[in-house]
Protein backbone atom coordinates (compact mmCIF):
# COMPACT_ATOMS: atom_id res chain seq x y z
CA UNK A 1 0.00 0.00 0.00
CA UNK A 2 1.45 3.35 -1.03
CA UNK A 3 1.53 6.14 1.55
CA UNK A 4 -0.93 8.87 0.51
CA UNK A 5 1.37 11.51 2.07
CA UNK A 6 4.83 10.72 0.66
CA UNK A 7 4.14 7.96 -1.89
CA UNK A 8 6.48 5.47 -0.22
CA UNK A 9 5.52 1.86 -0.99
CA UNK A 10 6.14 0.36 2.44
CA UNK A 11 3.45 0.75 5.08
CA UNK A 12 2.65 -1.52 7.98
CA UNK A 13 -0.68 -2.44 9.51
CA UNK A 14 -0.96 -1.24 13.11
CA UNK A 15 -4.55 -2.30 13.82
CA UNK A 16 -7.38 -4.15 12.04
CA UNK A 17 -11.04 -4.34 13.00
CA UNK A 18 -14.37 -5.27 11.48
CA UNK A 19 -16.74 -2.43 10.57
CA UNK A 20 -20.05 -2.02 8.70
CA UNK A 21 -21.60 -5.05 10.34
CA UNK A 22 -18.63 -7.26 9.49
CA UNK A 23 -18.71 -6.57 5.75
CA UNK A 24 -15.55 -4.42 5.83
CA UNK A 25 -12.18 -4.43 7.54
CA UNK A 26 -10.72 -1.13 8.67
CA UNK A 27 -6.93 -1.19 8.76
CA UNK A 28 -4.90 1.47 10.52
CA UNK A 29 -1.55 1.85 8.71
CA UNK A 30 1.70 3.67 9.30
CA UNK A 31 4.23 4.70 6.67
CA UNK A 32 7.73 3.38 7.37
CA UNK A 33 9.25 6.40 5.60
CA UNK A 34 7.42 9.49 6.93
CA UNK A 35 5.64 7.97 9.95
CA UNK A 36 2.20 9.32 8.95
CA UNK A 37 -0.80 7.20 9.84
CA UNK A 38 -3.91 6.59 7.73
CA UNK A 39 -6.85 4.20 7.44
CA UNK A 40 -7.81 1.88 4.63
CA UNK A 41 -11.00 -0.10 4.18
CA UNK A 42 -11.19 -3.53 2.64
CA UNK A 43 -14.29 -5.36 1.46
CA UNK A 44 -15.03 -8.31 -0.76
CA UNK A 45 -15.78 -7.37 -4.34
CA UNK A 46 -18.91 -9.26 -5.19
CA UNK A 47 -20.61 -9.08 -8.55
CA UNK A 48 -24.05 -7.56 -8.32
CA UNK A 49 -26.75 -8.71 -10.74
CA UNK A 50 -27.87 -6.61 -13.69
CA UNK A 51 -31.15 -4.80 -13.27
CA UNK A 52 -34.03 -5.33 -15.68
CA UNK A 53 -35.92 -2.03 -15.90
CA UNK A 54 -39.69 -1.91 -16.50
CA UNK A 55 -39.10 -1.02 -20.16
CA UNK A 56 -36.94 -4.14 -20.62
CA UNK A 57 -33.62 -2.30 -20.68
CA UNK A 58 -30.83 -3.90 -18.66
CA UNK A 59 -28.26 -1.94 -16.70
CA UNK A 60 -25.70 -2.63 -13.98
CA UNK A 61 -26.72 -2.37 -10.34
CA UNK A 62 -25.95 1.19 -9.28
CA UNK A 63 -25.43 1.80 -5.57
CA UNK A 64 -25.23 5.54 -6.23
CA UNK A 65 -28.81 5.51 -7.57
CA UNK A 66 -29.96 3.45 -4.59
CA UNK A 67 -28.34 5.86 -2.14
CA UNK A 68 -29.75 8.89 -4.02
CA UNK A 69 -33.26 7.43 -3.77
CA UNK A 70 -32.88 7.03 -0.02
CA UNK A 71 -31.50 10.53 0.43
CA UNK A 72 -34.22 12.10 -1.69
CA UNK A 73 -36.97 10.32 0.26
CA UNK A 74 -35.32 11.08 3.60
CA UNK A 75 -34.49 14.71 2.84
CA UNK A 76 -35.01 16.85 5.96
CA UNK A 77 -36.13 13.81 7.97
CA UNK A 78 -34.51 12.95 11.34
CA UNK A 79 -32.95 9.63 10.35
CA UNK A 80 -29.31 8.97 11.34
CA UNK A 81 -26.93 8.27 8.47
CA UNK A 82 -25.81 4.96 10.01
CA UNK A 83 -29.38 3.65 9.78
CA UNK A 84 -29.53 4.69 6.13
CA UNK A 85 -26.24 2.91 5.45
CA UNK A 86 -27.47 -0.21 7.25
CA UNK A 87 -30.63 -0.20 5.11
CA UNK A 88 -28.62 0.16 1.91
CA UNK A 89 -26.30 -2.65 2.99
CA UNK A 90 -29.30 -4.81 3.85
CA UNK A 91 -30.73 -4.32 0.35
CA UNK A 92 -27.39 -5.10 -1.30
CA UNK A 93 -27.05 -8.27 0.80
CA UNK A 94 -30.58 -9.36 -0.10
CA UNK A 95 -29.95 -8.74 -3.81
CA UNK A 96 -26.75 -10.82 -3.67
CA UNK A 97 -28.53 -13.63 -1.82
CA UNK A 98 -31.09 -13.93 -4.61
CA UNK A 99 -28.22 -15.43 -6.59
CA UNK A 100 -29.48 -14.47 -10.04
CA UNK A 101 -27.45 -12.73 -12.75
CA UNK A 102 -30.38 -10.44 -13.49
CA UNK A 103 -33.28 -9.24 -11.36
CA UNK A 104 -36.21 -6.95 -12.05
CA UNK A 105 -36.06 -3.40 -10.73
CA UNK A 106 -39.35 -3.95 -8.88
CA UNK A 107 -37.57 -6.35 -6.51
CA UNK A 108 -35.24 -3.58 -5.40
CA UNK A 109 -38.06 -1.02 -5.32
CA UNK A 110 -40.07 -3.19 -2.94
CA UNK A 111 -37.07 -3.68 -0.70
CA UNK A 112 -36.46 0.08 -0.61
CA UNK A 113 -40.09 0.63 0.33
CA UNK A 114 -39.86 -1.96 3.12
CA UNK A 115 -36.69 -0.37 4.50
CA UNK A 116 -38.17 3.14 4.34
CA UNK A 117 -41.33 1.96 6.06
CA UNK A 118 -39.15 0.88 8.99
CA UNK A 119 -36.98 4.02 8.99
CA UNK A 120 -39.51 6.81 8.51
CA UNK A 121 -43.14 6.68 7.40
CA UNK A 122 -43.09 10.15 5.84
CA UNK A 123 -40.12 9.14 3.69
CA UNK A 124 -41.92 5.92 2.83
CA UNK A 125 -44.97 7.84 1.54
CA UNK A 126 -42.71 10.21 -0.43
CA UNK A 127 -40.95 7.31 -2.10
CA UNK A 128 -44.18 5.36 -2.65
CA UNK A 129 -45.81 8.38 -4.31
CA UNK A 130 -43.14 8.40 -7.01
CA UNK A 131 -42.47 4.66 -7.20
CA UNK A 132 -46.15 3.70 -7.41
CA UNK A 133 -46.98 6.75 -9.53
CA UNK A 134 -49.68 8.27 -7.34
CA UNK A 135 -52.14 10.21 -9.50
CA UNK A 136 -54.18 12.12 -6.93
CA UNK A 137 -54.79 12.77 -3.24
CA UNK A 138 -56.86 9.59 -2.94
CA UNK A 139 -53.76 7.50 -3.66
CA UNK A 140 -51.96 9.27 -0.81
CA UNK A 141 -54.84 8.83 1.62
CA UNK A 142 -55.19 5.15 0.70
CA UNK A 143 -51.50 4.55 1.39
CA UNK A 144 -51.60 6.50 4.65
CA UNK A 145 -54.71 4.57 5.74
CA UNK A 146 -52.87 1.32 5.03
CA UNK A 147 -49.91 2.53 7.12
CA UNK A 148 -52.21 3.56 9.97
CA UNK A 149 -53.74 0.08 10.12
CA UNK A 150 -50.33 -1.45 10.77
Amino acid sequence: MYCPFCGHDETKVIDSRLVAGGSQIKRRRECSNCGERFSTYEEAELVMPRIIKTNGRREPFDEVKLRAGFHKALEKRPVPSDKIENSIQSIKDAVRKIGEREIESQVIGKQVMNQLKELDQVAYVRFASVYQNFQDVKDFTDEISELSKK
